[in-house]
């Protein structure tokens, strides 16, 4: 555990492991399914180690009118429909109730699956063996329903995968799963969330680019993706800053034009779906992007530190000394990606005299943590913020003023601080493109005074 009472990192460490304890999978028949939404980044690591497609299943429960926890059937993709008749007969459940039910359930889960899937088909089922993944199970309900949705779609074989999950959770569902895969089942179970440390809820977005990214990589990949050519680097760095070793993910697309340094938020990490999300639209307009650990695990268990900016900035610092001397981007003009305090890191960092920075984009961003250091940043800025995000909004257009440099300030309509709302995600990484791209270049950055 790491000196840390959470058991995981995040849902891509927590997927790691799980895929540790699916091993004896690898080269069977294997479809892994993802339980959107939080499911899916745990399924995307079991799939990946596994070598198997990965796929959403979007189920409804079918809650009993005055009783709505209490499930008396399911409903997935493709007509999909399973009825507890004892449930029904106890509940005295009456075919215009069950159908008003479904009916509306319908609705929904035709919506969620045209939202994840993106135009593409369910993978088949039939024959094959079902890994469901969530990333923890709480009441269980979900899970059961797509137990009985994935053998209603013909699975031959249902395996329960999760991270964590009560005591019981072997007994409950020995009805409903061929095997259960559960990692850990502390005795007081009272949340998922009491095993990560980074919990933050993942977004529609986030689902869409983990399917799309599993699509391009998998045996079968998209002609698009076909015809890409792979990364140079595609690989977990270890980068010294100052007196510690920070973990890093450096990717370097071919024929790179400039290269990203990624600053996390407090309780975050560099396997940030949201930063992930980016990231790849990042490396695919050319730009080689840096994800890293601002502070060691033993770092992060002082919360000040998380709040040290000018530690933070220095880290940035000396990671961007660091790439200055590999071979593969020491010619490459440098950008800083920012999210919530990591924004204000990024500021500070851009202001040091040390490095030379071509471009800043902030993403919900705290600029008013670089204090007096915003009148020394002279890199061409971009200061995204959600429209429904009032106080660091505020915060924003106060930093806009106080910088000397270039620096636009743009409104994401209906975001709130994470992003999370649909579409919006997209739209940031879009913007933040458009602004290194326009940037990275050696002539249009303003040398230090």
């Amino acid at each position: 555990m790491r000196g840390d009472p959470r058991l995981f990192d995040d849902r891509v460490d927590a997927g790691r492991h799980l895929a540790e304890s699916l091993e004896s999978l690898r080269g069977q028949d294997v479809v892994v399914l993802g339980l959107p939404r939080g499911g899916v980044p745990v399924a995307f690591e079991v799939a990946k180690a596994l070598q198997a497609p990965l796929d959403v299943l979007v189920v409804r429960k079918l809650g009993v009118p005055f009783q709505p926890e209490l499930a008396f059937g399911a409903i997935g993709e493709g007509g999909a429909r399973v009825i507890n008749d004892a449930v029904v007969r106890e509940a005295h459940l009456s075919a215009d109730e069950m159908a008003a039910v479904e009916t509306k359930q319908r609705a929904e889960l035709a919506r969620r699956s045209e939202r994840f899937r993106s135009g593409h088909d369910p993978i088949p089922l039939a024959g094959r063996t079902a890994v469901i993944v969530d990333d923890g199970l709480a009441t269980g309900a979900t899970a059961k329903a797509a137990c009985q949705v994935a053998r209603a779609q013909g699975a031959s074989r249902v395996v329960l995968a999760v991270p964590i999950g009560g005591s019981d959770v072997f007994a409950r569902f020995a009805g409903y799963a061929d095997e259960v895969v559960c990692l850990h089942s502390p005795e007081f179970f009272f949340a998922v969330g009491q095993g990560y440390r980074n919990f933050t809820q993942t977004s529609d977005d986030e689902v869409v680019a983990l399917l799309d990214r599993a699509r391009n990589g998998s045996r079968e990949p998209s002609a698009d993706a076909a015809s890409a050519d792979p990364p140079l680097r595609d690989e977990e760095v270890r980068v010294s800053a100052g007196s510690v070793s920070v973990a890093g993910h450096l990717t370097i697309p071919e024929h790179p034009v400039g290269v990203v340094v990624f600053a996390h938020g407090s309780g975050s990490s560099r396997h940030s779906p949201r930063n992930r999300y980016v990231a790849d639209v990042l490396n695919g307009a050319g730009l080689a992007t840096l994800l890293f650990d601002l502070l060691t695990p033993a770092e992060e268990r002082n919360r000040a530190n998380v709040f040290d900016i000018e530690l933070l900035a220095r880290r940035l610092v000396d990671v961007t000394g660091w790439l200055g001397r590999q071979q593969d981007t020491a010619a490459l003009p440098v950008g800083y990606f920012g999210a919530s305090t990591g924004a204000g890191a990024a500021l500070v960092a851009a202001s040091d005299p040390r490095v030379n920075v071509a471009a800043v984009v902030s993403r919900g961003g705290r600029p008013d943590l670089a204090g007096p250091f915003l009148a020394r940043v002279h890199a061409p800025t971009l200061l995204i913020v959600g429209g429904n995000d009032d106080v660091v909004l505020e915060l924003n257009r106060q930093a806009r003023a106080a910088i000397p440099g270039k620096c636009d300030l743009t409104v994401v309509p209906g975001a709130t601080h994470l992003f999370e709302e649909p579409g919006t995600l997209e739209r940031v990484a879009a913007l933040a493109r458009d602004w290194f791209i326009d940037h990275m270049s050696p002539v249009d950055v303003t040398p230090k005074p």
